[in-house]
């Protein structure tokens, strides 16, 4: 299996802008959508998220050379759900509140696919060190994905942040934005904004080549081009 070869540096800043999760690669779209009526419900989702990555990619990391490839995704669930039941635990016995709030996707964390993802393409293909380093990247981004989005959707949808009023818009909220079609508008707007500060660029045009075989050939692109 081919180590990574990245910096630690390298490897938890990537997961905040440039492989964010959720804004870049779209991972993660339930409790995203789901929890992010409130900042606070963000914060806690996405450190629970991160609690649950961190230690199963460490757990599988470990485990990589001897977990045999035919059980390799069963090992992996019943790690990940290890750390959910873990975390929903604590969660319940000292934040109940929060608890409460995060519901059925506290649970729904053992199939969130950002935490299978990198459970598969990463941690078992690298160390333990570069794949904590790898989880703590991705959780943060996780995080600062879902509290950027709760904090719009609060102010605007509520009128408050963090349990704060805020003038003018506390008396004149706009509820549409803690109702399901408030979230899809708040996440396209911010994953636009991402990809704007990214410079992210539109795929290039695929040419065909000019084949005169094919029927489409004179209002294929790849014609033109091919004869120059």
């Amino acid at each position: 299996m081919a180590e990574n070869k990245k910096t630690p540096i390298q490897e938890i800043t990537k997961g905040i802008i440039k492989e964010n999760p959720t804004l870049v690669m779209l991972l993660g779209m339930c409790p995203t959508l789901a929890v992010t009526t409130q900042a606070a419900n963000g914060i806690g989702m996405g450190l629970a998220t991160t609690f649950v990555l961190l230690g199963s990619n460490i757990v599988i990391s470990a485990l990589r050379n001897v977990i045999p490839d035919k059980v390799r995704i069963p090992s992996f669930i019943v790690i990940i759900a290890s750390f959910v039941t873990l975390i929903g635990f604590l969660l319940e016995g000292f934040v109940p509140s929060l608890y409460e709030s995060l519901g059925i996707y506290l649970t729904l964390i053992t199939v969130n696919c950002i935490i299978f993802g990198r459970a598969e393409m990463f941690a078992s293909k690298n160390g333990i060190f570069a794949s904590a380093c790898d989880a703590i990247g991705m959780g943060i981004g996780f995080t600062l994905a879902l509290f950027i989005m709760g904090s719009v959707r609060e102010i605007i949808g509520s009128g408050q942040w963090l349990g704060m009023d805020i003038p003018v818009i506390h008396s004149n909220p706009m509820l549409i934005f803690i109702m399901p079609a408030g979230g899809f508008f708040t996440l396209g707007m911010i994953i636009a904004a991402v990809n704007k500060l990214t410079n992210k660029k539109p795929p290039a045009e695929i040419s065909c080549g000019g084949c005169e075989s094919c029927p489409m050939a004179e209002n294929c692109s790849g014609k033109g081009s091919a004869e120059k």
